[in-house]
């Protein structure tokens, strides 16, 4: 008996075909046989299990082809002959599994890429250092040769250098894709299957570090997003990037006003952002705003852009190192050019994400139905939630969102649009008042009773506070939807959405509305809670 070890071709199974399996075997060395290459014919059968393949002689099966991953396979065989017609050696039962090694999956690149962006940094710095050190290294007379050689090969240098520009934006024109739902062109140097292997590693992360903070399923707050998820899923089902995607609610116990969601479809809001919505028709609006992110793949287009842009800064900081006569001055150097990098591509590029993900976020809570005038008055409510925290407000250009003032404008023009869109879904009809006008009113109220306040003395001047509090708003508002979306039941709607629709938000209209205040009531004003 020998070991006879097989290279089998690459492919995903083993594979029966009707011609004779006839190959060169190197026969190794065993038990005394010595080593000789033989050439064979066999027939055999296999039978594929999940990690095991049983191998039998069976006398009329056809001959095999045997396919498998790139891996070595070894069986042992029988050196003598079975017939006279056949001398050679034939395959025989093992009458053992055939096991094959687990595969090796490569990290994601989007991951690669993070855990070596420091390193590529780091390798800029000292290049450039490098190249600083040999030019001061030399001789007068070698530098002196060095720049007529430069001066007199300028045009071929110069060539070189468009060549590789060209080389360049080839390479990122190779790379341009359509978004899903704006159908705006847009540069994917990572593919989105590929970042969705790093979302699921984001995933476990996030999960591991809210895993004490998360709200039970059975909590009212966490039952409210989760309808709310599926009814904006089940609503937009007719975009593919909606209905292929699990969506799934966590709920994290945290003052911070903030929600995100991955693009596996997981959803994280904290319940400070529970806090700051007033009603469901906000809370759908940001929930929307969210999902639209997840939809759109900006992550994966904001880490491609992040990335080439990074490789071109790394030419911009070797030459930092290398011209800056000392470390000093190029550390000053690096921290400007990362400042400008990050003003000139980084904060317009998030801001411009943002802006495109409020737009489709809107039109997605139209078709769900929701009160899309709602937009506006949350972020309203947020500039004023920061005027009374004296939380510090920077310019526009220096942040990765847009301003408050800029996004409630800009969902002002996206209204009627949207309002369109909600009226051919076929949605129940909003109530007259406007929710942009109550609330305008409710602040020139509450403006009014300040001011009151402080002409009344020391004791009257301090600063307007909102009615609600944040724990009142936060039982009260998901204690008032379950009681209104327990016997809801959406029926499945195609892609043109014909049929009247029962909506969770039009609903609550009476429960979660607030009305305006008349001019005699100023002592008690009505302002929705921002948390």
């Amino acid at each position: 008996m020998v070991l006879c070890c097989v290279n089998i071709l690459r492919s995903s199974r083993f594979c029966s075909l009707s011609a004779h399996l006839a190959r060169n075997f190197q026969v190794c060395k065993q038990a005394g046989h010595h080593v000789k290459k033989t050439h064979f014919s066999s027939h055999v059968s296999c039978h594929r299990t999940t990690k095991s393949v049983h191998l039998r002689e069976t006398p009329t099966a056809p001959p095999l082809l045997f396919c498998s991953n790139g891996r070595t396979a070894c069986f042992r065989i029988n050196l003598k002959p079975t017939s006279a017609l056949h001398s050679g050696p034939v395959l025989t039962q093992w009458g053992h599994h055939f096991h094959t090694s687990a595969p090796l999956r490569a990290l994601p690149a989007p991951l690669i890429w993070l855990l070596l962006k420091p390193l590529q940094k780091l390798v800029a710095i000292i290049l450039g250092r490098s190249i600083r050190k040999w030019w001061l290294a030399l001789p007068a007379n070698r530098r002196q040769l060095m720049r007529e050689w430069v001066r007199q090969h300028r045009w071929h240098l110069a060539g070189g250098a468009g060549v590789a520009m060209v080389i360049v934006a080839l390479l990122l024109l190779t790379h341009l894709d359509e978004s899903p739902v704006t159908g705006r062109t847009r540069l994917l140097v990572f593919s989105r299957e590929k970042y969705m292997e790093l979302a699921a590693l984001t995933s476990e992360a996030y999960m591991e570090e809210f895993a004490e903070m998360l709200v039970p399923v059975s909590d009212p707050r966490h039952q409210v997003v989760e309808r709310l998820v599926q009814h904006l899923a089940e609503r937009n089902k007719d975009i593919p990037d909606v209905s292929e995607v699990s969506w799934s609610v966590h709920v994290v116990q945290s003052p911070n006003v903030n929600a995100f969601v991955l693009p596996d479809g997981k959803v994280f809001i904290f319940t400070g952002m529970l806090d700051a919505v007033a009603d469901v028709h906000q809370l759908t609006i940001v929930l929307g705003h969210e999902m639209a992110h997840a939809i759109l793949g900006h992550s994966a287009e904001q880490a491609s852009l992040s990335h080439v842009v990074d490789l071109l800064s790394l030419i911009l900081l070797t030459a930092i190192w290398a011209m800056c006569p000392q470390d000093s001055l190029a550390l000053l150097g690096q921290w400007v050019q990362n400042k400008l990098s990050q003003l000139m591509f980084s904060r317009p590029f998030s801001r411009k994400l943002e802006a495109e993900a409020d737009q489709v976020g809107l039109q997605l809570a139209a078709k769900a139905c929701a009160d899309v005038r709602a937009g506006p008055v949350f972020w309203q409510q947020m500039e004023i939630r920061d005027q009374l925290t004296g939380e510090p407000t920077f310019p526009e250009w220096l942040s990765t969102h847009p301003s408050h003032r800029n996004r409630l404008t800009q969902l002002d023009r996206l209204i009627p649009q949207a309002l369109e869109l909600r009226e051919s879904c076929v949605c129940p009809a909003l109530p007259a008042s406007d929710p942009r006008a109550v609330f305008a009113k409710s602040v020139r109220v509450m403006l009014e009773i300040a001011e009151n306040q402080g002409r009344g003395g020391p004791e009257g001047a301090r600063k307007p506070h909102l009615p609600h509090s944040p724990v009142s708003v936060l039982t009260g508002l998901p204690a008032s939807l379950l009681s209104h979306t327990a016997l809801l039941h959406s029926p499945n709607v195609d892609q043109e959405m014909k049929g009247p629709v029962p909506l969770i938000a039009s609903e609550l209209a009476a429960a979660s509305s607030v009305p305006a205040p008349a001019e005699g009531e100023g002592s008690q004003p009505v302002v929705q809670s921002t948390g």
